[in-house]
């Protein structure tokens, strides 16, 4: 499973086929190919902090050290780390924007924070391996995979009960180890990845029952649907490909694969609804799609393992949790470089701050 890799592991696995697991960019910048990648991380004193500033945190999640970084964005240093359950993988924002929850798989809760303060609101237990981790765009839903147990859990989403916000309505089976999920538009389908039976399904959430599902690359992992739900784009960290579906027609069919590095993992839109950042792990190197034309336009570095990313409000700077390295890396995205790294816990993975561009 991926939460449980080494770095040193991923590597050799990855190589050999199989790893376990506001402004936009200027076309210029997206047709010109990439020289080589520069990395620099800064250094001397970090600036001083402007009083007029509101800065909203930073949250980066420590997946084995069951604990969550908060980095301040003016001064670029860790002030807090709060404590939260086993293995925190993934977060989301609940559809309020009051509580940012963190997803802790092997403690099966969620902890609730103040997305502005970083104050721990409350915890929730009993909700199962919570891996990963949505609400539906009409906020009727909040779905969770469970990684290890192999299904889906679908629950309604009861802001207003303080004592079952979360109330369970179906558990769905799937294949192995549901890895990451997206939901349309119109929160009528959730499409999950199987990492382990290198699988692609969809479950209907009218019917909360399995749509369809296709055979996938190796180790599909991210998956980002278009803003048209037209095409659903899957990282393969087994390989060095993201695969593209047509997800209109029933069953998926599969249209293209795009070369992108080894270890393709995570993805995170640029914010003009038409290019995504993909992730590739092994490869330490950050690939730029074109989700119209299906090609890689660009490229940007990615040390230490790239995984979760971010993009702030500028629409220019892309945090990156460095998986391998123990760091938050800041990469200037116009100009393709590092410009920061910040320590923050071990294996870091999913981050997060409410300074963000748009998500497609």
């Amino acid at each position: 499973m991926d939460r449980l890799l080494l770095p040193s592991l991923a590597r050799r696995t990855a190589l050999s086929g199989a790893l376990l697991s506001g402004s936009v960019l200027s076309l210029a910048l997206l047709s010109v190919a990439l020289p080589g990648a520069s990395v620099r991380a800064q250094t001397g004193a970090a600036p001083a902090r402007d009083p007029s500033v509101q800065a909203r945190p930073i949250f980066v999640l420590n997946s084995q050290d069951a604990s969550v970084s908060v980095v301040d964005p003016v001064t670029y240093a860790e002030v807090k780390r709060i404590a939260v359950g086993k293995e925190p993988h993934h977060l989301y924002l609940t559809p309020d924007r009051k509580s940012l929850l963190v997803a802790n798989a092997l403690s099966n809760s969620l902890t609730f924070i103040d997305p502005a303060t970083a104050q721990v609101q409350r915890t929730l237990t009993g909700i199962a391996d919570p891996y990963q981790l949505r609400f539906s765009p009409d906020m009727k839903w909040f779905v969770t995979l469970a990684n290890r147990l192999n299904h889906i859990d679908l629950y309604r989403w009861q802001p207003d009960d303080a004592a079952e916000p979360m109330k369970l309505i179906r558990r769905v089976p799937t294949g192995k180890t549901p890895s990451h999920q997206w939901i349309d538009s119109k929160s009528s389908v959730v499409y999950a990845s199987m990492q382990d039976s290198n699988e692609l399904v969809a479950v209907d959430l009218a019917s909360q029952s399995v749509r369809w599902r296709v055979t996938t690359g190796k180790l599909p992992a991210d998956v980002y649907l278009t803003a048209d739900d037209q095409r659903l784009f899957v990282g393969l960290t087994g390989d060095r490909f993201v695969e593209v579906y047509d997800v209109a027609v029933n069953p998926a069919r599969l249209i293209k694969r795009i070369a992108t590095g080894e270890g393709a993992h995570a993805f995170r839109a640029m914010g003009d609804k038409r290019h995504i950042f993909a992730g590739n792990r092994v490869a330490n190197t950050i690939s730029v799609i074109d989700t119209q034309t299906m090609t890689v336009v660009s490229e940007l570095p990615g040390p230490g393992g790239p995984d979760d990313m971010e993009l702030l409000s500028d629409g220019k700077t892309l945090l990156v949790a460095s998986r391998w390295a123990r760091k938050l890396t800041w990469v200037d995205v116009p100009g393709r470089k590092v410009i920061r790294q910040v320590d923050v816990g071990r294996s870091p993975h999913g981050v997060y701050t409410l300074d963000h561009a748009p998500r497609q």
